[in-house]
């Protein structure tokens, strides 16, 4: 065994003069997933493959602060204010890349950016506790994490803020340096109401680091800790329904039974903790910030936010591998030779299933496909549909012709705009919205209205009103 292989972190990648050298393997690791991230993204949105509205939805949000308006968002209802839905006022940030590159891809890109700039204080944390061979495993295995790769893969969502802001706190939080783990979670009141809790529980790691060494830091951080749970009752209960009509999500909180879907709860606590972590990460304190995420989806009684899909582990992520980064050393020095020798081989081991799992089932699987960097004739045909839609026009839309539309037209989600007649209808025709017959259903949708078909081509009909 190696002497960096057990010094601890006052020992390694430090100069002459005691200082952590600036080392550019973190910074080239964020270049190359923020390629790959941004490759997945875009491949899917020009190939038509989108699954959920998600990314109308945001897109919408920061068009219009991009215009200086209200976030209304009309897929969520005509007139909807996004603030009364989700408070993640922290979108607005996008607003003037978004003014420059009006554009879904605008989204996408930033969203891969973001993500990729997480594995920067992830690698920089590894990297100073362990050497630099075994940070980068840390780093790159973090990366290429399920997590965050299922969050790529699904449109865009707000929660990519909170992941980089998440990494650079709790690596700050590893260095000694409360103040500014502090100053990194504050910004999480702004990306979305639940993260008032984890902010909370990030505090109160730093309010316990920091005791006996810096007492006023430790204050800061108990105060901190308690604005972050007033801050999330007051949004909840205030904010949101000043904007909307109350906090529509209340009726999947509860209402089941703690161990309903207890298998695939289960199934997905092991993938948060095995294929990340190797289990070690158990041996860290800096795993309670991931409680607040995990008690609320597994409280849910809707069943999605249970499972490993989605978005909703990517702010799990960088949690599990600071937490791993904070358990290695000590086992690294364990009493135990198993626990040290474990300890040792689990950063290339951790890499090597994250290198297995994007090649075999993983969404990063798909970019060793040639298919993935082509367009589908049939996409092209559609688009050249859909562009026959003038800019302005109002539409009622679904999955995936709207995420086409919201950055040049106002749109509906199909059958959810009461009040409205819309110029035109667009939908995909797989979708089964239409029945055997589009016309007849665009005037169920809307009597006494009359319509005809501008076209059908790759999939989708458009309807046009006459």
């Amino acid at each position: 065994m190696t002497t960096d292989a057990i010094a601890g972190p006052a020992a390694v990648a430090r100069d002459a003069a005691g200082r952590h050298p600036r080392r550019a393997e973190p910074y080239a690791l964020a270049a190359l997933l923020f390629c790959a991230y941004a490759a997945l993204s875009l491949s899917r949105h020009r190939r038509m493959e989108a699954t959920s509205w998600d990314l109308g939805i945001f897109e919408q949000a920061v068009r219009a602060y991009a215009h200086l308006q209200a976030p209304v968002v009309d897929l969520k209802g005509p007139g909807a204010n996004i603030l009364g839905d989700h408070f993640s006022p922290v979108i607005a940030l996008l607003a003037p890349l978004y003014r420059v590159f009006p554009g879904p891809a605008t989204l996408l890109l930033a969203q891969a950016a973001l993500f990729a700039v997480s594995a920067v204080p992830v690698t920089r944390a590894a990297t100073r506790a362990l050497g630099r061979a075994q940070g980068l495993c840390v780093g790159a295995a973090y990366g290429l994490s399920w997590g965050v790769q299922r969050a790529v893969d699904f449109e865009f969502h707000e929660v990519c803020f909170a992941v980089p802001l998440l990494a650079f706190a709790l690596e700050a939080l590893l260095a000694g340096r409360p103040r500014a783990a502090l100053l990194w979670g504050l910004p999480l009141l702004l990306v979305k109401e639940d993260l008032g809790l984890t902010l909370a529980a990030l505090a109160l790691l730093v309010a316990r680091r920091a005791r006996r060494t810096d007492r006023r830091a430790a204050l800061a951080a108990a105060l901190t800790a308690v604005l972050g749970v007033l801050a999330a009752v007051l949004v909840f209960t205030v904010v949101i329904p000043a904007f909307g009509s109350g906090y529509a999500y209340w009726e999947k909180v509860g209402g089941v039974s703690p161990t309903a879907g207890l298998a695939t709860k289960l199934g997905t606590l092991a993938w948060v903790l095995v294929p990340t972590t190797g289990l070690l990460a158990l041996r860290s304190p800096l795993l309670l910030v991931a409680l607040p995420t995990l008690g609320w989806r597994f409280l849910s009684g809707d069943d999605h936010y249970w499972s490993t899909d989605w978005h909703y582990s990517a702010v799990l992520m960088p949690v599990t591998a600071l937490a791993l980064t904070d358990a290695l050393g000590p086992a690294r020095r364990a009493a135990r030779p198993w626990l040290r020798a474990y300890a040792v081989q689990l950063p290339g081991a951790l890499l090597a299933a994250g290198l297995a799992l994007s090649a075999t089932t993983l969404p990063l699987e798909r970019l060793g496909h040639r298919s993935t960097y082509t367009t589908p004739a049939r996409v092209t045909e559609a688009d050249r549909l859909l562009a026959r839609i003038p800019d302005g026009a109002s539409v009622e839309a679904d999955t995936p012709p709207l995420s086409r539309l919201t950055s040049r037209c106002r749109v509906y989600w199909i059958g959810s705009a009461p009040g409205v007649l819309p110029a035109f209808v667009a939908f995909d025709t797989s979708s089964g919205w239409a029945g055997d017959d589009p016309v007849a259903y665009a005037r169920h949708l809307h009597p006494g209205a009359r319509f005809g078909v501008l076209g059908e081509a790759g999939g989708v009909i458009v309807l046009q009103r006459l």
